[in-house]
């Protein structure tokens, strides 16, 4: 267990420095009257928000813990060990509130950070760019500190498995309650702000008197922080449940622990030494700072192995799993960044109307998603043939480590993508207030630079989302192979097999309809607010002095929607799952979870791809490039990037929580299919 207790002193660590850099943040100076009021209705907005969904997902977690203890792993009036039940059931609590607590504390800072960084940016661009990446980097340890700390705890004391299924789904329900509640909220105020003002009123981005503008900022802090936060939380916690479930039968636990503590280390080491020069590139920096991570962990990494005589195979395994990790970012980055043709033929598509806007960033999108996927697919090839040699049970093991190794530097990719929305409402604080042009165009450069990185989080966080599932179908096929003593294969061939794969491939779409169609409603309810209050406060059009909308009411609309809206979406991916397994049994569910994984990837990187590539093109043309500001082809690029508002900040990175939902599901009821299907 030497291992075990070392994660667990480096999460101590990494508390101490999301500590330490929380207290740095607050130390910076402040702003004005004016910047700090705002400031604070966009923190009071956020907290807000967080205590309402809260407090409705405790009782969704108490009702699920109740259902959990009665029958899982076995039904409690069968089961010959109630306390398996019982730890299952408080695993799943104390996944649920770390997660939350995760979420909780990044999101704190980053609407802390927004106010300072901004200011900030009066002594150039570098100062609010360490305020920025630092407010995001509290997030980073956060999550990373917090998932990896309940792990070591949890099997420290327990040595079950199932206790870190339990522990796994608590995460990752709660992250995909999360997620979909805080992506509706932002993108219904988002959508609402963008065509109310920019489109049928001409006025700017984050202009005062648009009343859905602090709903904006504040969506920012609880989709693309804490909701992001929570989703990258379920997929570590996930990758190193699936390998434990594995690694158990192979006495290969030690290296599970072993490899998660130094890629926390490794985080630690370089948010700790992030930099950017004086007139230096905030992407570039960003980036930078993930490559040197990157290469600190496989240093690490390789030295651990070799003193200790862990398999160099694994080890191999693992780089596999993290450089495909950092190359499907890469990729990512193509699509989605200004600085590349893909976002530039989209901007140039504008200028012959919002049509062509869509059809060229969607048929990106589509192109986008294949480069990932191969990825992924050589991940685990490779994995599992490097593994293979070891013998029975290491291929799958491989797999698992693979994953691992792609989330073993979450705390730089969190960091990296909570740094976005913070930058984001910096710029909307430095219009708002009127802090000059100056700061405008500091802030502004931060903001591209972060939305370009958060589209290449998200489609890591896909593509390691996606790898984590592969292992827990592999966990899961462990687990129902120990429950039957039988070797399990899933032939498509077989009829269970493919109706499960059917019902599978369709289960992403409809959760994403259900998303997608909660902002609809609640944007067009928005915007018909803002209308409302143009139409009847005298002088909010015209921007009199003293004349200021009601921001309130705009925050109530989206926080009343999402709520509403974000539990139907998620029971259905729950629902379904025990459906099918009850219906068709174990041979059913491994084909539901093939069809899910495989369409639910597809999905998530198209919408989160073509999203990314109509908001960076908006901007493109924004910076003054065909038209500029205002012109036909800005106005077609603000349709565009509506539309892509709830792909990449709702539906898209909520998909990867789901898949994850259902495996975790699956895995853990598997008992209960075996004994009680209607097809076996």
């Amino acid at each position: 267990m030497t291992w075990v207790v070392i994660a667990i002193i480096v999460s101590l660590l990494g508390f101490a420095t999301a500590g330490y850099l929380h207290s740095w943040v607050i130390k910076q100076p402040g702003g004005g009257k004016e910047i700090e009021e705002i400031g604070s209705l966009i923190r009071q907005g956020s907290q807000a928000f967080l205590r309402r969904e809260y407090n409705i997902l405790a009782k969704f977690v108490a009702v699920v813990a109740v259902i959990i203890f009665l029958l899982l792993p076995e039904p409690v009036w069968s089961s010959p060990n109630i306390a398996k039940n019982l730890i299952t059931a408080i695993s799943y609590i104390f996944g649920s509130i770390l997660s939350g607590l995760a979420g909780l504390l990044g999101m704190n800072i980053a609407t802390i950070a927004n106010v300072k960084s901004a200011v900030a940016a009066k002594k150039g661009i570098a100062p609010a760019f360490s305020v920025g990446f630092r407010g995001g980097a509290v997030m980073g340890m956060a999550v990373v500190s917090t998932s990896l700390f309940g792990a070591s705890v949890l099997y420290f004391i327990t040595r079950d498995a199932n206790a870190l299924l339990g522990f796994s789904f608590g995460a990752s329900s709660l992250a995909l309650f999360a997620k979909a509640g805080g992506g509706i909220f932002t993108k219904t105020a988002d959508v609402s702000a963008d065509l109310a003002g920019k489109v049928e009123l001409s006025i700017p981005e984050d202009d005062p008197r648009n009343p859905a503008v602090i709903a904006d900022n504040v969506g920012d802090n609880v989709g693309d922080v804490a909701g992001m936060g929570a989703d990258l939380f379920d997929s570590n916690i996930a990758s190193i449940a699936a390998a434990v479930v594995i690694g158990i039968a192979l006495n290969k636990v030690e290296l599970v622990f072993c490899y998660g503590a130094l890629g926390l280390l490794s985080s630690i080491i370089g948010v700790l030494n992030a930099r950017m020069g004086k007139d230096g590139n905030p992407g570039k920096a960003l980036n930078m700072s993930t490559y040197i991570t990157t290469a600190i962990f496989i240093v690490l990494t390789a030295v651990a192995s070799l003193v200790f005589n862990f398999s160099m195979r694994i080890w191999g395994a693992t780089m596999v799993g993290l450089i495909v990790g950092v190359i499907i970012g890469i990729t990512s980055e193509y699509f989605t960044s200004d600085e590349k043709n893909p976002v530039r033929n989209v901007a140039k598509a504008s200028e012959s109307g919002p049509a062509f806007t869509i059809i060229s960033g969607f048929s990106y999108g589509l192109i986008s998603a294949l480069p990932s996927l191969i990825g992924i697919g050589i991940s685990a090839l490779v994995a599992y043939k490097l593994c293979d040699p070891l013998g029975p049970g290491y291929a799958m093991f491989g797999i698992s480590m693979s994953a691992l190794g792609m989330l073993s530097i979450v705390g730089m990719i969190v960091s990296n993508d909570a740094y976005g929305p913070i930058v984001d409402n910096s710029r909307g604080l430095a219009e708002m207030t009127g802090m000059g042009e100056d700061i405008l165009r500091i802030t502004d450069e931060l903001d591209s630079a972060g939305n370009t990185v958060k589209a290449v989080t998200k489609g890591f966080s896909i593509a390691a989302a996606g790898l984590t599932v592969i292992a827990l179908l592999a966990a899961y096929q462990e687990i129902v192979q120990n429950a039957t003593g039988e070797i399990i294969t899933f032939d498509a061939m077989d009829p269970l097999v493919f109706f499960g794969v059917l019902v599978g491939i369709g289960i992403p779409a409809i959760f994403s309809a259900m998303l997608m169609l909660g902002v609809d409603k609640n944007a067009q309810r928005m915007i018909a607010e803002i209308h409302r209050q143009f139409n009847t406060i005298p002088g909010l059009k015209e921007g009199k002095p003293g004349v200021k909308p009601d921001y309130n009411k705009c925050i109530d609309i989206a926080t009343v929607g999402a709520l509403k809206e974000l539990l139907p979406a998620g029971a259905v991916a729950i629902i379904s799952t025990l459906v099918v397994g009850f219906v068709g049994g174990i041979q059913a569910i491994g084909g539901f979870l093939l069809g899910n994984i495989t369409s639910g990837l597809l999905i998530a990187l198209l919408m989160a791809n073509a999203g990314g590539c109509w908001d960076n093109s908006k901007k493109y043309i924004e910076a003054g490039n065909f038209g500029g500001k205002g012109s036909n082809a800005h106005k077609a690029a603000v349709i565009g990037d509506t539309v892509g508002d709830p792909f990449k900040d709702t539906a898209g990175p909520s998909i990867n929580t789901q898949i994850t939902v259902v495996s975790l599901v699956a895995s853990l009821a598997a008992t209960l299919f075996i004994k009680f299907s209607i097809f076996r």
